[in-house]
Parts: C-alpha cells; structure tokens; sequence
C-alpha cells in the first residue's frame, strides 16, 4: 500500500487492519448501534474546499465572539482560513469514533447546527461545504474505539505528510480536515476561538466577611492532578480576591498580550484574567517548553514503537503511552490557558499588602513571611499563598500593626501583621 493511498477511507481502515462496511449516505441512519469507529469521505478529492460563504458569514453573525487569531474575521478571512487546511490529495474529510452507537453518532453529526455545543461540534465545519449531502460514511465496530481512530489518524498523518499545502498555518496538524482535535487530546491549530456558543454562566458567589474553612485549608492548598488540567480548588475566592483580581486585570497586559481575545464578549463568555507575578510566568513558559520540546516528542515515539507491537487492544505498552500523552497534553493545554489570560503583577511595595506584596506576620509568638499570590502559582510550602485563600483574602488590604483574625474548625486563627513590602 502506497502513502498516497491511505487518504480514502477504505485504504486508512485497511492501515488499521479493519474491514469497514458502507457506503452510506451522509444523514441515513446507519445499521450499527455498538463501538466503533467511522469516516466521512468525498467521492473524489478535489483541489479546493467548497465552501459556502454564505454559510460562513451566518456562523460569524450567531457567535459575537467569534475571532480569528483575536480579532473579529470577515467571511473572506474566515473562509480563506479553513480552506488553507484544506488538503488537495485527501478525500477523507473527518474520522471519528464513539464508544456508544456508531448509528446514532453519525446520524448526530450529520444534524449538528454549526456553533451549538451538542450534539457533535467535533466535525462541524462539515457543515459549511456545499454538497456535503454526496459525503460517503464508512464505518467498522471495535470495542477499542480511541485507540483504532488514533492509530487511522497516525496513518492518515503518515500519508500526507510530503504533501502539505505551504499555505497552512504554523503547527497545523495534518490531520483530516474537519477534525478538530485528536484522541488523545491535542488540538489542532487553527486560530479561530469563540466558535460555539458560549456555556451557561455560573453565578458569582454572595458577598461575605465569615471565612470557614476545613482543617489544613487556611492557606490556599489545592489539588492539581498534572497533566489533566483538572484542579480542584479548596475555598472559592472571597470578595478581598476578587477585588484583588479585578485591579490586577486593571493594570496594563503583560508583554505579548493585545487584550483584544476578550473584546467584544458577554460577560459570561470573557475568560478569567489569571493573576501571574513575572517569576511565575518564567516558569510557567519553561514548564511548556520542556513539555512541548521534550516530553511531547518523547511519549509520541513511544506511542509509535508500541504501535508496532501488535493488537491494540491487548497492548499494555500502547495503553499506558496513550494515557501518558493524554495526561501530558492537558497538562499543555492547561499551562497554554493561563500564559494566554496571564496578567503580570507588579511587585512592589506599599503600606497595605495587596497580591505581589510580600507579608510578615506573628502568629502564638512567631513570625512568618507570605507571599501573596494568585491561585495558580500558590505553594504554601514555598511561602506562597493564594490571595484566595482564607489567610490570604484576609491579608489583603491589611497594614503594618494590623490584626487579623480567620475562623477555622479549631477555632479563630489571629495574625498580627509585623511587615508589608
């Protein structure tokens, strides 16, 4: 089998060694109702995508907050973007996979409005081409769904790889043209954002001055699970964080950043600034530049030597690299989230401690030294503690001499502040 060959639908489930069935027609139901995985294909390849610019200009006037690499797009540019990852050779459009019903996930794509969030917005530039009703569905039952679609991925990949268009965008993955991220979680580059509707807004907590909080939470500690980009958060912030925040996003961005992302969005829909002192945002980046530089290359070979092990299904050696690329990529995309919505903090002095300030206070006859932070840097081992934190939200605002008090399981906890710089 020739590279060339494995852009078409039969010939990428053949890589995989599966045996699809169909052709079925794009919006019939299909016969299959258990796991597996699915590709939707052209007849023919052709050399330009056929967009429908009409199309693309409705999706732009749904989603306010749609941008093109920060800013508002026109049709044209939008339109000029999707067709520069567009790949000539390939009739192959999207592969996808469910652990569910392979009939009623293909019949969800194929009835997905462009820009909702359910039920398949993975896939849904399908909708802007004109013609998409001629698309052909293949589709093969596996109870490995994940790992066979990775596996056609890294096939597909493999085959136009020496045949990409100059045009695409840097770090663009080759992937099929209306598959927006992989299996294992990488996402592909595109530079347009605000792409769906926005989520439900979550309402701000009610204002208060009592701070409960449980044993060993007092100075911010929380959970991070690296590598998922899952946090679990102990307190949530208090009105003297927020205010605290909000004065830090205030401030002029840090470095790099234009601040037009969240222009133009509802209130709902803007991210959260995330509070960084300029020593968090340096190892901040060189987290990311180990783990994109380093790491990253590393599980990917790894992946690909397991691979050629054999059935993926039974091979722990795959399993468990996938899982680690899984892990690593959102721990990634995590650290990418924050150095995006980063606001620098200025450090200096003042006579009331706010976030950057540097705090010494006594507590039963001992001093001890806080810096105050925002939550995503905060390391109480280290002396670094979230101005979300009870101790942290009631120390912001204070000055030399003060005294604090924050109410604990075992009682109240009072702080005498000695020093603020």
């Amino acid at each position: 089998m020739t590279e060339e060959l494995a852009t078409t639908a039969t010939t990428l489930f053949g890589a995989v060694e599966l045996r699809p069935d169909g052709p079925a027609l794009w919006g019939r139901p299909l016969t299959a109702r258990t796991a597996g995985v699915y590709v939707v294909e052209l007849p023919e390849s052709v050399a330009t995508p056929p967009l429908d610019i009409q199309r693309v200009g409705k999706w732009i006037e749904r989603l306010p907050g749609l941008r093109l690499d920060g800013d508002r797009p026109t049709s044209k540019a939008l339109a000029a973007r999707l067709a520069s990852l567009w790949i000539p050779t390939a009739t192959v459009l999207y592969a996808g996979s469910t652990s569910g019903s392979l009939g009623g996930r293909v019949l969800a794509l194929a009835h997905h409005a462009i820009g909702d969030r359910r039920p398949h917005p993975d896939g849904q530039w399908l909708h802007l081409l004109r013609g998409i009703e001629k698309a052909r569905i293949w589709y093969a039952e596996t109870d490995a769904p994940e790992e066979y679609l990775d596996a056609m991925l890294e096939a597909f990949e493999a085959a136009v790889s020496d045949a990409l268009p100059a045009s695409r965008p840097a770090g663009a993955m080759p992937l099929p043209w209306a598959n927006l991220r992989r299996p294992t979680g990488e996402r592909q580059e595109h530079g347009i954002s605000g792409s769906l509707v926005p989520g439900e807004a979550v309402a701000p907590a009610p204002p208060t001055r009592v701070v409960e909080v449980a044993a060993g939470a007092a100075l911010g500690a929380r959970t991070e699970e690296r590598g998922s980009g899952t946090v679990r958060r102990a307190p949530k912030p208090r009105p003297a964080a927020a205010a605290a925040a909000a004065a830090a996003a205030s401030r002029p961005p840090a470095p790099g950043r234009t601040g037009r992302r969240a222009a133009g969005l509802p209130p709902s829909a803007r991210p959260e600034p995330v509070p960084l002192t300029a020593e968090a945002l340096d190892r901040l980046a060189t987290e990311l530049d180990e783990l994109t530089r380093l790491r990253r290359p590393e599980v990917v070979a790894r992946i690909k030597a397991a691979r050629e092990l054999g059935d993926l299904r039974e091979n722990a050696e795959y399993q468990a690299a996938r899982e680690e690329q899984s892990f690593l990529e959102g721990r990634i995309r995590l650290l990418q989230e924050r150095q995006r919505n980063a606001v620098l903090i200025e450090e200096h002095g003042g006579a009331h401690a706010r976030i950057g300030s540097t705090v010494v206070v006594e507590l039963d006859g001992e001093t001890v030294t806080y810096s105050l932070v925002g939550s995503s840097e905060a390391d109480p081992a280290a002396g670094r503690i979230s101005v979300a934190s009870p101790v942290g939200a009631a120390l912001v605002g204070a000055a030399a001499g003060a005294a604090v008090e924050v109410r604990t399981p075992r009682g109240a906890v009072r702080y005498r502040v000695v020093e603020v710089r």
